[in-house]
């Protein structure tokens, strides 16, 4: 997964909130999670050139944007538009946006938003039924290119068949709660989404289990180097797919288990499902 992070460090804001990543990485470093300051190394990331000339980052790229943040963070007012512009700039750069703060997406758009930039897409997060129900008719109100769903941490069932049936979301993924987090994700609650999806034949993908996974009323305690191991096990994905690897493992001195190569599944060298 490529990342551009141009600013870092959010305010918790609702109940996906409860046990962020980022501010348990910050913490590990010293670092308070709630300061939120401009990237200043990174900030103009995707206008990057080398020694000759050339982006950096390629043409045909996915960038996910402020994966350490939320894209619509009103403290980002003031370096938002000078995010926007380099997105202008690379209409040959697909870039990921991911908010909790729906309701901020309509007035930050730029002004020659039309009906959304062809490379961008928008996405909500919906751990929960009351949250989806909250973000996604502003997501679907809004004009884009492209809209998504991500449920995670998923701590509870949801369900958003009547938002799938718009045809206007193109992709759903679920994930379950990760470092500190102990909230179970339950198969069901991902089994459903997945027929949800393929009722409206919509992409979902099952990403993770989460620290804590429940399945048949049996609780599972996954370390996170294994955690989207047993997702792609799974098979919780549509359309179904094939082509999916399952990394290898080796023994680690902590947790027993690890990823040899992180959970990559692109590079080919794991044995395939």
């Amino acid at each position: 997964m490529d990342i551009w992070n141009p600013w870092h460090g959010c305010r918790k804001y609702s109940e996906g909130c409860e046990n962020c990543y980022m501010y348990y990485l910050d913490s590990e470093r010293d670092r308070d999670g709630s300061e939120i300051y401009k990237v200043k190394n990174n900030f103009n990331l995707p206008v990057k050139r080398d020694r000759k000339g050339n982006y950096k980052v390629k043409s045909g790229a996915t960038l996910h944007v402020c994966l350490t943040s939320d894209f619509f963070l009103e403290e980002a007012d003031a370096w938002r538009d000078d995010v926007w512009a380099m997105i202008k700039e690379r209409e040959d750069v697909n870039f990921i946006i991911l908010t909790k703060r729906a309701e901020r997406i309509k007035d930050n758009l730029p002004a020659d938003w039309g009906e959304g930039y062809p490379n961008v897409s928008l996405r909500v997060t919906a751990e929960n039924q009351r949250r989806a129900d909250e973000r996604i008719p502003i997501l679907l109100s809004v004009p884009a290119a492209d809209r998504g769903v991500m449920t995670a941490p998923l701590i509870g069932p949801v369900d958003i068949s009547e938002y799938l049936a718009t045809g206007k979301i193109s992709y759903v993924i679920a994930d379950g709660e990760n470092y500190k987090g102990t909230r179970p994700c339950r198969y069901e609650w991902v089994e459903s989404l997945r027929d949800q999806c393929r009722e409206y034949d919509v992409e979902f993908e099952f990403y993770g289990t989460g620290n804590v996974f429940v399945k048949d009323g049996k609780t599972y305690k996954i370390c996170k180097a294994y955690q989207h191991v047993e997702a792609l096990r799974s098979g919780l994905f549509w359309p179904p797919r094939d082509d999916l690897y399952v990394p290898v493992m080796k023994k680690c001195a902590t947790c027993k288990m690890r990823n040899s190569c992180g959970g990559c599944r692109m590079c080919g060298r794991c044995k395939t499902r």
